[in-house]
């Protein structure tokens, strides 16, 4: 065996990749030579976590390991490696639950190889594009190369991945409480592309309403830690495109029971209140602890009789993805050599 092959042979690539809030979209009509252009948070409590080492095969073992799997073989392909990889996923973002689980699970597969065969090309944006990520979205790229609150800026004629224009840092303190709905399924596929190839052009008023909503609202309340302000704007921007997708997705919100728990939490002190993406996930934002604890304690009394529910207290993660790549001697179990931590830039 080769001294290359043998130092691979040796090395551990850790990746935690956090979920991300899809809070809407800018810009549906396109008149401008633009569309899309979207605005996500980069979250606590709910992350894909995997672990990966060199092998002659692709073994991926954990949840989502099908899809890791595929992944895998696209950028082993791509880059023309003549080797394996031997990955465990020790949690995963749930599959079609609006929280960007197919991109951060894609940049964290892609990640782990690139580290693992110190391969020059470790730009989370490339990755992407070599694995078709951010057909529509950047935030969930946005999130994994910095955390915090992303927007961008959609896609043009020649958009590859398309750019984040702004990252800022998110009021620590403010708490998101995330509602489940394990029975539900956001659209994904071929109806969610079929539904956006379906759907009328936006009014470009409602566009410009969306976009004023952020620049002079969105923005400026994160910046200047108004909660209260930067609830109602979201929520805002939430029932417009709520309602835009409603032919689709069967109404404002893809779970049946988002509403009425959505306007529970507003009654408990929430300042905003959205699905993310297709859903069927759903938020509220608290501009502190204790309000969302009590929010929380209230709807799980409710809808106890509703197994099918989940409800987890959140907060903003302002780190980018963390990357960890160790080499160890097998013998010596001398974990020590090498510690090195991707930094993204």
């Amino acid at each position: 065996m080769d001294n290359e092959r043998l130092m691979r042979k040796y090395r551990h690539v850790s990746v935690n990749a956090p979920a991300r809030l899809h809070l809407g979209f800018l810009d549906l009509h396109g008149g401008l030579g633009r569309k899309f252009g979207s605005l996500g948070l980069s979250i606590k409590n709910v992350e894909t976590a995997l672990t990966a080492e060199y092998a002659d095969d692709i073994d991926v073992t954990g949840p989502s390991a099908k899809r890791a799997e595929n992944y895998a073989e696209q950028v082993l392909s791509h880059f023309g490696i003549n080797g394996g990889i031997k990955m465990t996923i020790k949690t995963a973002i749930p599959e079609h639950s609006g929280l960007g689980s197919g991109t951060q699970l894609s940049l964290g597969v892609a990640s782990a190889i690139s580290n693992l065969y110190e391969l020059n090309e470790q730009d989370p944006k490339r990755l992407a594009a070599i694995l078709h990520r951010g057909a529509r979205s950047g935030i969930g790229i946005g999130t994994f190369m910095h955390g915090g609150f992303i927007i961008d800026g959609g896609r043009g004629e020649d958009t590859d991945v398309p750019p984040i224009i702004s990252h800022i840092t998110f009021p620590d303190n403010w708490r998101i409480v995330l509602i489940f709905d394990d029975k539900a399924q956001g659209i994904n596929g071929v109806p969610e592309r079929r539904a956006f190839n379906t759907l009328p052009p936006m009014n470009d008023v409602m566009s410009g309403l969306l976009c004023r909503l952020t620049l002079m609202q969105v923005l400026p309340a994160i910046k200047e830690k108004d909660c209260a302000q930067f609830g109602k704007a979201i929520t805002r921007i939430q029932n417009i495109i709520g309602d835009y997708f409603a032919n689709a997705q069967g109404g404002r919100y893809t779970s049946p029971f988002l509403r009425p728990i959505l306007e529970t939490m507003t009654n408990s002190g929430a300042t905003g209140i959205g699905q993310s993406s297709w859903g069927p996930t759903g938020f509220a934002f608290f501009p502190d602890e204790t309000l969302a604890f009590q929010a929380v304690k209230k709807v799980r009394e409710e809808w106890q009789s509703e197994s099918r529910l989940r409800f987890i207290m959140s907060s903003a993660s302002n780190s980018k993805a963390k990357i960890i790549s160790n080499n160890y001697n097998e013998k010596t179990h001398d974990e020590n050599l090498k510690i090195t931590i991707s930094q993204l830039e």
